[in-house]
């Protein structure tokens, strides 16, 4: 049987329960009472005067912290629908004009890369496109880890170089 905070928390299942739904937990009830036995088991806050209180306030402050999480992604996934929604009337398709420059600045960063080397190049795609990781890279170029970051540097560069003479011109 468990002992401390945990028998308790064990004893007054259906309560603590009970109270996480009816102060707005709904379906998450059952997680967050999960959650709370979870944290009760990994703690030890030593003595506690009152047990029971203890875990109402610990089961309202989950609910509180749940609570503010849901908010900030709530506020997040509004400002990227802010920042991301179509403006009415306007197609998202790129101008034709937009299009011609971004394969040109393609073909511009592309010859860029092919200077730098084959393998730097590769490196680069892999890593950035492909999202390879840089360990995975260098084992599948049976080189040193160092060196796929020494080459990801030329690279980097090289693009920051070609931003920057397209911001220029």
């Amino acid at each position: 049987m468990a002992e401390g905070l945990e028998g308790v928390l064990l004893a007054h299942r259906a309560q603590l329960l009970r109270f996480l739904a009816a102060h707005g937990a709904g379906a998450a009830a059952e997680d967050l009472l999960q959650e709370l036995w979870l944290k009760v088991a990994a703690s030890d806050p030593g003595p506690v005067a009152n047990p029971l209180s203890y875990l109402y306030r610990a089961a309202n402050n989950l609910m509180v912290d749940r609570h503010r999480a849901s908010v900030q992604a709530a506020k997040r996934d509004a400002a990227w629908n802010d920042a991301s929604t179509t403006v009415p009337g306007q197609s998202d398709v790129p101008s034709d004009e937009r299009a011609v420059i971004a394969r040109d600045q393609l073909r511009h960063a592309d010859a860029a890369l092919e200077a730098l080397g084959e393998r730097t190049a590769a490196i680069f795609r892999r890593h950035r496109i492909d999202g390879v990781q840089q360990k995975d890279i260098a084992r599948e170029f049976g080189v040193s880890l160092s060196t796929v970051e020494a080459d990801l540097r030329k690279a980097y560069r090289a693009m920051i170089d070609l931003r920057r003479r397209f911001d220029e011109g």
